[in-house]
């Protein structure tokens, strides 16, 4: 058997994310002091108490979920004596989620995911004013559908695929009136359904340039190792490891689209049949079972699931 380690990215957020795994597990708690003090501010009491759209803010979801994602993976260390090269022939991660996932594999400290986090979210939120960004779930369509829906939308302003999450789920973002024509160019060609997405820019197209420019400054400055296990990287969709390569995909994924469904599948070819999704909510574990049915995937986010998984 073969296992994966993928973590969430943003929309998984809650209010009391996390709250559990600190109470039961010292190792937990570590994490998310650690993760206050690397960005002074109490993070964990927004993540507990809220409020919710403080919690949503970009520039606090992005570094709260890691968070989360990097208090499983100490708790398993921690409890189950685990070791990720051991356990894991591969790691990905969903946008933000990718840096949770370098973290975990020992290419960046926990303090500076934090801050690129922090600083991604600040640069993403201020590359588009609100309300001119837009993003919508193209339903029952497929990847070269979508891009070939987005380019007749575009109609001179921007509108491009953002994620292929899924077989029949593909999100486009760009310019607000841009994607609005894309959710009825869907409709118009029998699609069965486009919604807008409750987000507050535009992220995975070329609005996001001057965050891509901003991460490339902020990743100069840090220093990265060689992750422990090898990375899938959401704009390739194949498996990474060298480090100045990391960097330079950490900054075109600003702006560039998520293949999410590829990369699973990539893990699949590469011999892996299961995947733990660590971290908050599940969203990952249920698009992996839409992307192929044969992969085995289950989430790790409270104590009972960290327990029953290190019994397994």
């Amino acid at each position: 058997m073969s296992r994966a380690i993928i973590f969430p990215g943003q929309g998984s957020q809650a209010i009391g994310m996390g709250r559990e795994l600190a109470e039961a597990f010292a190792a937990a708690r570590y994490v998310f002091e650690e993760v206050d003090e690397a960005l002074k501010q109490k993070l964990s009491r927004i993540m507990w108490e809220g409020p919710e759209a403080e919690l949503t803010l970009t520039e606090n979801a992005q570094p709260a979920l890691m968070a989360v994602s990097m208090a499983v993976i100490r708790i398993l260390a921690d409890q189950g004596g685990w070791q990720l090269a051991q356990q894991a022939s591969f790691v990905a991660g969903h946008s933000l989620g990718e840096y949770s996932a370098l973290a975990a594999a020992g290419a960046f400290t926990l303090g500076d995911a934090a801050r690129l986090l922090k600083t991604r979210g600040q640069a993403m939120q201020k590359a588009v004013p609100v309300g001119q960004g837009a993003m919508a779930a193209l339903l029952g369509v497929e990847l070269e559908q979508a891009r070939a829906i987005a380019a007749e939308a575009a109609q001179g302003e921007v509108c491009e695929a953002a994620n292929d999450n899924a077989p029949g789920q593909v999100v486009v973002s760009g310019s607000k009136a841009a994607v609005e024509r894309a959710i009825a160019v869907a409709a118009s060609k029998g699609f069965k359904r486009a919604v807008l997405l409750p987000v507050s820019a535009p992220f995975h197209c070329a609005l996001m340039q001057p965050a891509a420019d901003t991460m490339a400054e902020a990743l100069a400055g840090v220093s990265l190792a060689a992750p422990s296990v090898p990375v899938v990287a959401n704009v390739t969709a194949t498996a990474v490891s060298e480090p100045e390569e990391i960097r330079r995909l950490l900054v075109a994924q600003v702006t560039g689209t998520v293949r999410w469904r590829e990369c699973i599948l990539y893990m699949k070819e590469h011999g892996v049949d299961s995947l733990v999704e660590a971290g908050a909510g599940k969203v990952l574990a249920g698009l992996a079972k839409r992307i192929d049915k044969e992969i085995a995937a289950q989430s790790l986010q409270t104590p009972a699931d960290i327990e029953a998984f290190l019994r397994g």
